[in-house]
């Protein structure tokens, strides 16, 4: 029973997010791309979870661990960031690259938070399932890192769209790896800080939930942008 209640803790905040983005569609999405979508984003952990490895052994040796500041912020964006956001995207461009129902800007956003969300889920499976203080891990995964995939993904599906159907511009194609790519890495940075100064991690926890706010409300004005352009 307990680990059936460790799979819905982890996988419920998943959902729930990824059910608001669908009904915010103003133009629903076939199911099935919309679970395709998912499975993709599912599929690319472990191919990522061995290129992290590879990129921590290659700068930190054998220990795997940063003991400095300037180290937790390179794993935070080099470890973690560059490796996780360019495999959603390219997850994204396999799923929208000749889709036919790919066919207004709300969609972009649609699909890389299938793809986004997909990641999250087994991520979160593999933090909270067989922790042995699962429910605080549960709960803070839940107001913290599947909402910042959440909004990373939104970030990517932004741009995504921007450029495809709008602004087809060298800075906007940019902006479609390098938003999502700076955010999560800020995330991570003051997330991580804590594993080299316990006094900085304390603080940069706080300064972590300002950003997540700030993060939010710029994902929701997305959101907002986009639907009522697809109208």
């Amino acid at each position: 029973m307990t680990t059936i209640l460790m799979y819905v803790a982890a996988l419920l905040p998943v959902f729930a997010l990824l059910t608001y983005v669908y009904w915010k569609d103003p133009n629903k999405e076939p199911f099935w791309q919309v679970i395709k979508a998912f499975l993709w984003g599912m599929a690319i952990c472990m191919p990522v979870a061995m290129v992290e490895l590879a990129v921590s052994y290659g700068l930190f040796g054998d220990n795997l661990t940063p003991v400095s500041l300037f180290g937790t912020t390179m794993r935070a964006f080099f470890v973690a960031a560059l490796p996780e956001e360019a495999a959603k995207l390219l997850a994204l461009w396999i799923v929208l690259h000749k889709n036919s129902h790919f066919d207004e800007t709300f969609d972009g956003i649609v699909y890389a938070v299938c793809v986004g969300l997909g990641f999250a889920a087994v991520e979160n499976i593999s933090y909270v399932v067989g922790a042995e203080n699962w429910t605080t891990v549960a709960i803070m995964r839940a107001v913290l890192a599947v909402p910042g995939h959440y909004a990373f993904a939104i970030m990517m599906g932004y741009y995504y769209s921007v450029f495809h159907f709008i602004d087809h511009s060298a800075k906007k194609g940019f902006c479609v790896l390098f938003v999502p790519f700076m955010a999560h890495g800020v995330y991570d940075s003051l997330a991580m800080s804590g594993m080299a100064d316990p006094l900085i991690g304390g603080i940069a926890f706080f300064v972590l939930i300002f950003f997540c706010i700030k993060m939010q409300k710029q994902a929701h004005r997305r959101i907002i942008e986009l639907a009522r352009n697809s109208r």
